[in-house]
């Protein structure tokens, strides 16, 4: 990182800027061509995991190439300068990382994923039959690489 001074190396602050964001945003590279993606998320302190339907962009992306980047963001603001255009900044929390994913297949791995991504966005498990989840794909990213960036904090 080129701005030491704005590295987050602490895992405990890196995972709070994690659990505290509502969006992860995925990028994919296929022939040469990138594809980013906000997607909804659950995250236990070492992998991520999303959800897919069936069919679409994100697989056609995922057959090609498994490798992914992540982001996640917050505290966003724009800071302005009344005087010197150049001058405006923004203040920010953010995680960047690199990592693989990998479908999940069986029944108590993709009830799990689902219990994460659940856990984040509602506080607590939920109880899921075999058929609930027939419909979707549950995807788990091993973070093979991670970062935090602050700004104005």
């Amino acid at each position: 990182m080129r701005r030491e001074d704005k590295q987050i190396i602490n895992r405990s602050e890196i995972d709070k800027i994690i659990k505290k964001s509502d969006v992860c945003r995925l990028a994919f590279a296929k022939d040469n061509i990138p594809y980013i993606v906000p997607v909804s998320f659950g995250y236990d302190g070492k992998s991520i995991f999303i959800h897919t339907a069936k069919t679409g962009k994100k697989i056609e992306f995922i057959q090609e190439n498994n490798m992914v980047c992540f982001e996640f963001a917050t505290d966003i603001k724009t800071i302005g300068n009344e005087d010197i255009p150049c001058r405006w900044t923004s203040a920010y929390r953010s995680v960047i990382g690199t990592g693989r994913i990998t479908e999940l297949i069986v029944h108590t791995e993709k009830v799990s994923a689902m219990n994460e991504i659940m856990l984040h966005y509602s506080g607590r498990d939920w109880d899921f039959e075999e058929n609930m989840l027939k419909n979707v794909i549950l995807w788990k990213i091993k973070i093979d690489e991670i970062l935090g960036k602050k700004s104005g904090y």
